[in-house]
């Protein structure tokens, strides 16, 4: 069978062979356990998670003892946002949060988690174009705010979020700031100072790094409470023992990004671009879903009106696309980022969105367009006969 052309970078990126590298002696002879202190195993491998902790920190300008290793974003979300929560709240700081309409589910329905423990909550929903602002972050902000949660970029239709201002303001309002950065991290640059950040998630599998390890940065003096309680590792944040091989390969894979997303980033938005304009340019009735400034280099989000998104991917079957979020796929709903945006849910259903990586070539791109004007013309024709 034919592989297809890899198109769905969002939900997931290959190994870089050279994490896969990086990673391979752990596996086998350097088996050690990092917390175990008395003998070489143990010490060589607690000196490779300290490579690669310093390797995470250097990509967002922290500090080493800044970074917790969990096992993926999920979990760094799970952990900023109740932890935050709790930890303000058992101070007597306040129980009110704050986030958008737009972020992923580990964060919308840790949110709502918190909720039934008695904690208010405003969920802000984005502007036509995708993008929450500061001013309606400003307009929600209560003087029992204890945290506030918006995405970095928006990884369904690739909106990038004003968190400069956003962190800017909860800083001087005393407002813990956490940022689900995991679609923007080794893509775009970050610096946690220069975005005043308290808490940001990230993970590997989104930068060609391993699946099941990521990271959280906590600013020094943010003491979230812990969601998984044992042995005390990662400075009693996260309790467990650590996954010394994934943590190598996000190490190395942070190192890696550092040095390339520039020259990368620059690439990919040349390539969008003109993928966007061949597709406006060719085929009539197309609806660009987020900002067509403020984006992720390698995202694209159309819909194509009288078509359905999933039978349009179905068609395109030499391509591998996805309608939106790897958890949203499964539900045969129209996209709830989408509908946030205001989308009618036809439009909204008829969504496709394109994730461009290190493998996209422009003749790949070139075989897209001409495709997709063969089968949304074929399904319109088709769309009297359904109906």
């Amino acid at each position: 069978m034919t592989r297809s052309i890899y198109l769905d970078h969002h939900a997931t990126t290959p190994l870089d062979p050279r994490a896969l590298e990086a990673m391979t002696p752990y596996f086998t002879e350097e088996f050690g356990n990092a917390s175990s202190s008395t003998h070489d195993w143990g010490h060589r491998a607690a000196e490779a998670v300290k490579k690669a902790r310093g390797a995470v920190a250097g990509l967002i300008g922290a500090d080493a003892d800044e970074i917790v290793f969990t096992a993926g974003a999920t979990e760094s979300n799970n952990l900023a946002v109740a932890g935050g929560a709790r930890s303000r709240a058992r101070a007597g700081r306040g129980r009110h949060l704050i986030t958008t309409a737009i972020e992923h589910k580990s964060v919308l329905l840790t949110m709502g988690a918190l909720q039934e423990e008695g904690f208010g909550l405003t969920v802000i929903p984005p502007d036509a174009e995708g993008i929450v602002t500061a001013d309606a972050i400003r307009s929600a902000l209560r003087p029992d705010t204890v945290l506030v949660s918006v995405t970095a970029a928006c990884g369904e239709m690739g909106a990038l979020q004003p968190v400069d201002a956003i962190g800017a303001l909860c800083r001087e309002h005393g407002t813990l700031f956490h940022t689900d950065a995991t679609q923007l991290v080794g893509k775009l640059p970050y610096d946690v100072d220069a975005v005043p950040t308290d808490l940001l998630s990230l993970s590997a599998h989104k930068i060609y790094g391993p699946k099941g390890v990521g990271a959280l940065y906590v600013r020094r003096g943010v003491d979230p409470l812990p969601v998984i309680i044992g042995g005390g590792q990662e400075f009693g944040l996260r309790s467990g023992t650590l996954n010394v091989p994934g943590i190598v390969g996000l190490g190395a894979t942070c190192a890696f990004r550092r040095e390339e997303m520039h020259a990368e980033a620059e690439r990919l938005t040349a390539l969008r671009t003109d993928l966007w304009r061949a597709i406006r340019e060719n085929i009539p009735g197309v609806v660009l879903n987020g900002s067509e400034r403020r984006r992720l280099p390698g995202n694209l989000n159309v819909s194509f009106t009288g078509c359905d998104g999933e039978a349009l991917i179905m068609a395109l079957s030499e391509f591998a696309l996805s309608s939106g979020s790897a958890c949203q796929s499964a539900k045969k709903i129209p996209s709830e980022v989408l509908l946030a945006l205001g989308r009618e849910p036809g439009v909204a259903r008829a969504a496709v969105r394109f994730g461009l990586g290190k493998s996209t070539r422009r003749e790949d791109l070139d075989l897209l367009v001409r495709r997709l004007i063969e089968e949304v013309t074929r399904l319109r024709s088709l769309a009297p006969q359904i109906a």
